[in-house]
Parts: structure tokens; C-alpha cells; sequence
């Protein structure tokens, strides 16, 4: 094995199992640490059993306690001061004196302007293909009518307010506020208010303004960070509050996602980016490592993972991704994750590899292998789905159509990804006629009475009287 990543192989023995990815990465991270040595590199295959992760298990779910007290301070000054407190925040965190947070209309068609008729263009098919996906998301009222005078039902209703938070800093996601703003628009949201965080100069990335108005935004203010998230969970005098707030963010902007749920609803919260890759030795190479530093880029924090069968492969993949490496204009971002978070797995199998594959619930999962329909059926837990050699993971963050806003950090497991679903209530409703509460009343007098609640039975023993009297 060559290069530095030699490191980060692994060989899957068959007593791999029960483990979920933050537990798996954090593990491997810990024993990452401990072979370099003076900066020298010490390569190594490692049999990581069952037992060993048992052993080693930490917490999931880790935050940093600096980072719950500094987002909790941020966000009880925004709900004593308002407006106030968002500026200073936004003055100390990104180094910009505002006047207002609100974008015109101005600053938009000069944003237009600025990003040129090609790349709205692209942006404006990459919507398209989005919004036919999410369209077929949408559900419907229903109506039953068993007899006897009921009638029970379920509406469908959207949110009143929703709240996209897109991120700023080291890159600017555009793609991102399609993926957050045209599902809510299908849902019918009334009001759609974006917050991102603003650029020194007081301006906001023009490709996120001109996403946001193709996407149908309906407010845009500057503001990032916790203070955003707090500002659109309780309202200040500029930004209203909002009853869901979505998008990815920073560990402060998790943080703040995380304490203020239960004030308004939140999609997820959201950790590394991740993708893992099951590939054989037909796989070329050079693609497996560009689509695994595909997510690396996105930060120092990612993870990327490549399942094999074959030790072929592994080898080459490892001096793939050091070669395309020194070519990546974020190759030192790419190159801390990769070096902490990377990995390549042996597997005996391709069973092996899916079943691996399905304990660690990965973000974006490659199948990157012939036939690739003939293993769909084999992945339990993942976020998204990518089949065959010519589907890399980039074709799903821009422009495939299925949302981009996935679980990470193993919650795939039991989550999904963002949908139209995210911004709408579900409401039921019943009505019983004379006749069928005459029916069933004894039974829901029963019923309550077992269950202790002597109110519960009156409410409906008392009718039951009143129609024997009527009688």
C-alpha cells in the first residue's frame, strides 16, 4: 500500500457489526492518532473487531460545551435586544456594519446582473429538475366515510412561515437554496424568508440571491450564524418569527437548531458531510477518488469511505486520491479530512460490504458497481442513493432533482431527507352522527372508564342519556 492514506485501510473481518457511523469514525479517528509519529506516517492494515468497537464506543451525539453556553448566551441576547443584538453579531462574527438586514429588491436584480445569463440558466434547469421530483411528494386530503352517519378525514396544510437558513463563509451554496425554498414552495408555505450570513462588505453572494429568487423566496435578510437561527425562532424587530427553520449550517448554527426546537420545528441537525463508495475491481479508480474528495472539500470534518472487495483497487484509489490532491483548489481542507476521516474498508465480500454499509447509514451512499438496480435491494439505511459509474454524488447536489439535505452522522437510519413533507401538518377530523355515537358510546364509556378518566366516559354517557330521553 503507497502514499500517506495507506493508513486509513482496513480489512473487514465477519465479526463487523452493531456499529454506527459517528461511533465508527470516531473510533478509527483515535487510532489514526496514534500512528504518526514526528509527522511520519506509519502505514498499517488493521482487523477491527466487534468487540473492539464495543470497547471503544464514545458518546454519540458529542458538543462541545463552549459551543452550548456561547450559542445559548447568543441566543437569549436576541430575544432581550431584538435587531440590536443581531448586528452586533453580526459586525463581530463577520466583520460587517449594517444598517438594515433586509435585501431590496435592488440588491437582487443587481445580483441578476452579476451572475449572467449562462449561469441562471443552469440554475433555472437544475430547479426544474427539482421541482418535478418534489412534486411527486405531494399528498392529499382524504375523506372516509365508514356508515352510520361518520365522517373522518386528514388535511393537508402547509406551514405559515418557513425559515431557510444557507450557509456563507468558506462557499456559498446556491444549490442549496433550491433544494430548502422549492420544496416549501410545493407545499404551499405562505411566507418563505431566507437568512445568510452577509460578506464584509455588507453585499450577499449573487449567486445565492439570484438562486433565492428563481427559487421563489419571499424575504432575504443578512444575518448568520446562532443569532439568524434565534432571530428567526423568536422574531426581532426586522426578521418575523417563523414556525420551521431548515438548512444546514456550522456546529454553532446545529447548536442553535437544537435549543430552540420546540420553539418552532427544525428539519434535522445536521453534522459532517459524508459518502461512502462500494465499488469492485471494475471500478475505475480515478473516479472512486474524485467522488470520495467530493465530500471531503465540503470540510476538514468530512468523511469519505470506500467498501471494496478488492485490494487492487484500494491501492490504486490511495495514489488517486494523493494525486488529484495537489490539484484541488481546497486540497488542504480536503486533505485534513481525508487524512483524519478517510478510509478504506476490505471487505470479504460485496454482501459484506452492503451489510457494513447499511450499519453505518451513510449521507450519500455510491453503488458504484455493474447492475447497480441488482443491489438497491440490498441497502436498508442510507440518505441518498447513487447507481452505476456515471451517477456521482455531484449529479444529486445540483442538479438530479432529489433533495441534497440528507441525514448525516448515521441518522439514516431512522430519518430521511428533506421533502415537501417538511413543511406541511397533517389535521384529522371526525364527526359522529346521533345514530353512531348511540353505537359506539357504551364502548367509549367502557373504554375510558378502564383507562380512569370518569370525565372522559361522562362526555359521552351524558349524550347517551340525553338521547334516552329524547326517546
Amino acid at each position: 500500500m503507497s502514499g500517506p492514506f495507506a493508513q486509513n485501510t482496513f480489512i473487514a473481518g465477519p465479526d463487523i457489526i452493531d456499529f454506527s457511523l459517528c461511533f465508527f469514525f470516531h473510533f478509527i479517528y483515535d487510532i489514526l492518532t496514534e500512528t504518526i509519529i514526528n509527522n511520519e506516517v506509519f502505514p498499517m492494515i488493521r482487523v477491527i473487531t466487534a468487540n473492539e468497537f464495543e470497547v471503544a464506543r464514545p458518546t454519540r451525539g458529542i458538543t462541545l460545551a463552549d459551543v452550548v453556553a456561547s450559542v445559548s448566551q447568543i441566543i437569549e441576547d436576541v430575544q432581550k435586544r431584538g435587531d440590536e443584538a443581531v448586528l452586533e453579531y453580526t459586525e463581530k462574527f463577520d466583520g460587517c456594519v449594517l444598517d438594515t438586514m433586509l435585501v431590496s429588491d435592488e440588491e437582487i436584480e443587481v445580483a441578476m446582473h452579476k451572475v449572467g445569463k449562462d449561469f441562471i440558466e443552469i440554475i433555472v434547469r437544475a430547479a426544474t429538475n427539482i421541482e418535478v421530483f418534489h412534486q411527486n411528494q405531494i399528498r392529499r386530503d382524504f375523506v372516509v366515510t365508514p356508515g352510520n352517519g361518520i365522517v373522518l378525514g386528514q388535511r393537508i396544510l402547509p406551514i405559515n412561515r418557513a425559515g431557510l437558513y444557507i450557509p456563507g463563509g468558506t462557499a456559498a451554496y446556491p444549490s442549496s437554496v433550491l433544494m430548502n425554498c422549492i420544496p416549501a414552495k410545493i407545499a404551499g408555505v405562505h411566507e418563505i424568508i431566507l437568512a445568510t450570513p452577509p460578506l464584509e462588505d455588507g453585499s450577499i453572494n449573487p449567486e445565492i440571491l439570484a438562486a433565492a429568487k428563481i427559487a421563489g423566496a419571499n424575504k432575504i435578510y443578512k444575518a448568520g450564524g446562532a443569532q439568524a437561527i434565534a432571530a428567526m425562532a423568536y422574531g426581532t424587530q426586522s426578521i418575523p418569527r417563523v414556525d420551521k427553520i431548515v438548512g444546514p449550517g456550522n456546529a454553532y448554527v446545529a447548536e442553535a437548531k437544537r435549543q430552540v426546537f420546540g420553539i418552532v420545528g427544525i428539519d434535522m441537525i445536521a453534522g459532517p458531510s459524508d459518502i461512502l463508495v462500494i465499488a469492485d475491481e471494475n471500478a475505475d479508480p480515478e473516479f472512486v477518488a474524485a467522488d470520495m474528495l467530493s465530500q471531503c472539500e465540503h470540510g476538514e470534518d468530512s468523511i469519505a469511505v470506500l467498501i471494496t472487495n478488492s485490494s487492487k483497487l484500494a491501492d490504486k484509489v490511495c495514489d488517486e486520491i494523493e494525486t488529484q490532491l495537489e490539484i484541488l483548489p481546497r486540497g488542504q481542507i480536503a486533505r485534513e479530512s481525508i487524512d483524519n476521516h478517510g478510509m478504506i474498508i476490505i471487505a470479504n465480500s460485496l454482501d459484506q460490504a452492503f451489510s457494513i454499509a447499511n450499519e453505518l447509514a451513510p449521507e450519500h451512499l455510491e453503488i458504484f458497481l455493474d447492475e447497480p438496480f441488482s443491489y438497491l435491494n440490498k441497502v436498508i439505511n442510507a440518505g441518498s442513493v447513487f447507481l452505476g459509474r456515471n451517477t456521482p454524488e455531484a449529479v444529486g447536489d445540483y442538479y438530479a432533482g432529489p433533495n441534497h439535505t440528507i441525514p448525516t452522522s448515521g441518522t439514516a437510519w431512522f430519518s430521511s431527507p428533506l421533502s415537501v413533507d417538511d413543511f406541511i401538518k397533517k389535521s384529522s377530523f371526525a364527526y359522529y352522527s346521533e345514530e353512531a355515537l348511540q353505537i359506539a358510546g357504551s364502548d367509549i364509556v367502557n373504554f375510558a372508564s378502564k383507562e380512569g378518566f370518569a370525565a372522559h366516559a361522562a362526555s359521552v354517557s351524558r349524550r347517551l342519556d340525553r338521547f334516552d330521553d329524547n326517546t
